[in-house]
């Protein structure tokens, strides 16, 4: 049965954002940032193609217990921390690596007597304002953590607010505050997620200190997709590792003066050719695209018209190559950037990426 809706998901393009981002940050240590189902692309099998990251970056416990349970036996490092004793333990059975972000997850390690795991991670909030210990209680949270380490080692991390605005003041800002609480820090940092990677070398270059090591965390980057509001996937060197797409249902030659879909927006203005194609917002493809929107149809472009619908979208086809049920449309990827989609849309294509519906089939090719 050939499915509806497949995400296609092009291993040669993972491989060479990843080469992209060694490129750019070179000497740095990878945390290939795979939450979110790795940006709607597959949790595990993203994990599998990009084997040879120094380790994988999660949102969540849940996430990690799938990539344990998938076998993977790499450094994990779970960016949310744990709540609580129950999590903190599980995680040390799992030899993950854990983000603390606040003095009460010291306390807790504190409560367990040092458990068992993978090394741990000081975040401190240097302008983001979420998650983050105030800079002002690091040097207490780092002794504090030595002291139960046992041999782990324990680093220091922030995240950037604003790293894709190459002239605004916060990114130096930032950058400026985490030197001062790393001042006298040998151990390895993190800094740099894809845009802070692209634009802020400072943002990828460690503390001084005997075989101190610098991490970045590309994210959206490593999926084929610019960070950069003002930079094309394409010119940055990136290629799209998804090309989301489905297939045509029908085609309908509909006189002039016809209204097609909910609410009768869209009316042919002459006799016209609407495809029909099997994907709408229950796959993730978004409700409030604008009016002519383009999609590719058999490698050409074509125009969305009226609403999006759950399960089927229309386009308009006139004065195109003749088209049958069954042919080709791209919704992005191939032809069609996520990021053009996502202007249309006035979201971001990370939105977009991460928002596909369960339902539409991951394929891993080449």
């Amino acid at each position: 049965m050939t499915p509806a809706a497949v995400a296609v998901i092009r291993a040669s393009a993972l491989r060479n954002n990843l080469q992209k981002v060694r490129a750019a940050a070179p000497g740095c240590r990878v945390l290939a940032v795979v939450k979110a189902n790795a940006y709607g692309h597959g949790l595990v099998e993203v994990a599998r193609i990009l084997d040879d990251v120094d380790g994988y970056a999660v949102a969540r416990l849940d996430e990690a217990v799938a990539l344990r349970d998938a076998g993977m036996a790499s450094r994990i490092v779970v960016l949310g921390g744990c709540v609580g004793a129950e999590e903190t333990r599980l995680a040390g059975a799992l030899s993950l690596d854990l983000v603390v972000h606040s003095l009460a997850q010291v306390d807790t390690l504190e409560s367990l007597g040092a458990p068992p795991g993978g090394d741990l991670w000081l975040k401190v909030d240097t302008g983001m304002g979420r998650l983050g210990v105030e800079p002002t209680v690091v040097a207490e949270a780092l002794a504090r953590l030595r002291a139960l380490a046992a041999g782990r080692a324990v680093r220091l991390m922030t995240h950037l607010a604003c790293a894709d605005d190459a002239v605004g003041t916060s990114t130096p800002g930032q950058l400026a505050e985490f030197g001062r609480v790393s001042a006298g820090f040998s151990g390895d940092t993190s800094i740099a997620n894809s845009a802070g990677i692209l634009l802020w070398p400072e943002a990828r270059r460690s503390v001084p200190g005997p075989a101190a090591q610098a991490w970045v965390r590309p994210g959206l980057m490593l999926y084929g997709a610019s960070p950069l509001p003002d930079r094309t996937a394409a010119g940055l060197g990136l290629v799209p590792a998804m090309s989301f797409e489905t297939r045509l249902i029908a085609v309908r030659h509909l006189p002039a003066g016809r209204r097609v879909g909910y609410g009768g927006d869209w009316v042919a203005t002459r006799d016209s050719v609407v495809g029909v194609a099997a994907a709408g917002y229950a796959d993730g493809y978004p409700w409030h695209v604008a009016r002519e929107t383009a999609v590719v149809v058999n490698g050409a472009r074509a125009p969305v018209i009226g609403r999006v619908s759950m399960d089927m979208i229309s386009i308009d086809l006139t004065g195109h190559a003749p088209a049958a049920a069954g042919d080709r449309v791209v919704l992005w990827g191939d032809g069609i950037a996520v990021e053009e989609v996502a202007r249309a849309t006035g979201t971001i294509p990370y939105e977009l990426l991460a928002g596909l519906s369960p339902r539409v089939v991951r394929r891993v090719v080449d």
